[in-house]
């Protein structure tokens, strides 16, 4: 596979690369807005977590203290490796499930791929990278669905199981929390640099393709109830759906945020996706940025894949970034 990979550049086939092709957030929060609260046909078990804050995920409870969380999520290719991306993208999906506290049990594979223009032997290395995540994770994969499209997409729909009374939610938040990154940002503007260049970064791509499994597992063991996952609407944005979910503040401390190495340089070097300006332009009117440049908002905006937890609560060995206060008419504000 290495002469066939080498050839072929596949982020030159999409029009953005891993979660940063995401609908905006505005825009989607928009789309289903007419959904959110709608009287829906009573199924089996009680929904505990649904469309109404925009989790990570959605939970049903079942019996016996059991409750089933079902997520998917794909996505552009965001490496021109077809293995790494497919990696990348399983870990990313599995990771919704970790966010609300739970264990990921079975997954199916979505797979879009434009099969009269790039080898199938591509697609079967893409699978091949999922897998291989998902066995580290200990869940099954089961088939799927595939499709013939002019833009290769992949990923997962994970079904796992938690703890009804153990979840970890958005709409948890309370004051005095301390604000706890479990993966250093910077991703998304790496990423924006691979796209352009071909510049290989094994370091982003070891940092997408780490579980957040830890993580879910010492944030449930700490006693934490609130948390999601720093994907494709930057830190700012899932925190500002955190904090206004919760119905707190969250104070950001910039200098205490962890960057991979690179990133700043990226940054300057003018590597920043629309999808990354889309999240801050979304969250301004919610933000105050005190003194903070427009180099760190962006920054701190950063379109991430597979990023890590952002827990209300301190883990030991991880950063933390600042905290929760009662609500001061902004969701967020950077010193």
């Amino acid at each position: 596979m290495v002469g066939v990979t080498e050839t072929i550049r596949l982020t030159g086939y999409a029009h953005g690369g891993g979660c940063a092709c995401k609908i905006p957030p505005g825009e989607l929060e928009a789309v289903v807005a007419g959904l959110v609260g709608s009287q829906a046909p009573a199924g089996p078990g009680e929904l505990l977590v649904g469309l109404d804050d925009g989790d990570d995920a959605a939970v049903v409870s079942i019996a016996n203290g059991t409750a089933v969380v079902a997520t998917a999520d794909f996505f552009t290719p965001v490496v021109d490796d077809p293995y790494d991306w497919g990696r990348i993208a399983a870990a990313n999906a599995l990771s919704d499930v970790y966010a609300m506290g739970g264990r990921p049990v079975v997954a199916v594979n979505l797979l879009a791929w434009p099969r009269e223009v790039l080898p199938l032997t591509l697609a079967a290395e893409v699978l091949r990278g999922g897998l291989d995540v998902a066995r580290e994770a200990g869940c099954h994969v089961a088939g799927g669905h595939s499709v013939d499209d002019p833009e290769p997409k992949y990923g997962m729909a994970v079904t796992g199981l938690a703890d009804p009374d153990r979840l970890l939610r958005n709409d948890r938040g309370r004051p005095g929390l301390p604000l706890t990154l479990t993966k250093p940002l910077g991703i998304g503007v790496l990423n924006s640099r691979h796209k352009a260049t071909g510049e290989p970064f094994p370091h982003a791509v070891a940092a997408m393709t780490t579980l957040n499994r830890d993580a879910s597992e010492a944030a449930l063991a700490a006693g934490a109830e609130c948390a999601t996952d720093v994907t494709g609407f930057g830190l700012l944005g899932h925190l500002h759906k955190l904090a206004r979910a919760s119905g707190v503040t969250a104070v950001v401390d910039a200098a205490a945020v962890p960057y991979l190495d690179g990133a700043r340089q990226a940054l300057a070097d003018g590597f920043v996706s629309g999808g990354t300006r889309r999240n801050l332009d979304w969250v301004r009117p919610h933000l105050d940025p005190g003194r903070t440049s427009e180099d760190e908002l962006l920054l701190l905006a950063d379109a991430q894949t597979s990023g890590g937890l952002l827990v209300a609560g301190e883990l030991p060995g991880h950063p933390v970034i600042g905290h929760l206060v009662p609500g001061a008419g902004v969701t967020l504000q950077v010193r």
